[in-house]
């Protein structure tokens, strides 16, 4: 597998589909390097994967603030020698009506789902351009390619990040660095993104849809998986992942 022995860093880390993920890769030879806010969770996740054979590092991140992601990266050079995928997976959905002004939230969205991506970008750019490889993954949303009542900005956030990882792609292959990017696109599934909504009304409507449709955070584990386990000149970059009982 070519996941064996990639050196991946992974924000958003500490629950749901970081965690899920960052798990299965490091089951998969790969050695993971985890970002997030909440130490205590990411220490019991790289203990987890060190008792069961794998290799991880963490460090407490706020994607917000571009020194503090170039610092997780500084840490997956320092320990494990050198780069080779970067998985921006940090993200908040406060949705609610845009009538609702919001607009606090508003904000923390576009700083975490937005310019936490391209802070995430920034920091692995240089190494992946002196390299001449590198993969960025990227996770949007469905909110990303359609649009839905309620989802205003945090759909605003997400078609930012599908323009910004196309962009990346095609200027990488006419510059000839070599990096690939992958986008996802997860619909329903079970994460701590819907404990971030606080319009009751937005909550109610989407707890209803979770419950009935929602899929595990594995899932998406699999799909990062399969991306980087691709041969270097195979670019898979988007993937759409619904449950299969959600219309």
């Amino acid at each position: 597998m070519t996941v064996e022995n990639k050196v991946v860093v992974i924000t958003g880390a500490s629950s749901g589909i970081g965690e899920a993920t960052a798990k299965l890769l490091a089951s998969n030879g790969a050695k993971v390097v985890l970002g997030a806010r909440r130490e205590e969770k990411l220490s019991k996740i790289v203990k987890d994967i060190e008792a069961d054979g794998g290799e991880a590092a963490y460090q407490v991140t706020d994607v917000r603030d571009p020194e503090e992601v170039k610092s997780l990266v500084q840490l997956a050079k320092d320990k494990f020698g050198t780069l080779d995928v970067i998985f921006n997976n940090a993200g908040i959905m406060p949705t609610s009506p845009i009538s609702a002004l919001h607009t606090d939230e508003w904000n923390d969205m576009i700083d975490i789902n937005l310019k936490g991506v391209l802070n995430g970008v920034a920091a692995v750019m240089p190494d992946f351009v002196a390299q001449k490889h590198g993969h960025i993954i990227t996770t949007s949303s469905v909110a990303g390619i359609k649009s839905f009542p309620g989802a205003g900005v945090y759909g605003a956030t997400k078609f930012a990040v599908r323009n910004l990882m196309e962009v990346i792609r095609t200027e990488s292959a006419q510059e000839g660095t070599n990096i690939r990017t992958s986008t996802l696109y997860p619909a329903a599934i079970n994460t701590e993104l819907l404990h971030t909504i606080t319009d009751k009304d937005a909550k109610k409507g989407m707890d209803a849809l979770y419950d009935q449709v929602g899929i595990a955070p594995i899932s998406i584990a699999r799909v990062v998986n399969f991306a980087i386990d691709q041969p270097e000149e195979v670019n898979v970059n988007e993937f759409t992942i619904y449950p299969t009982k959600q219309a």
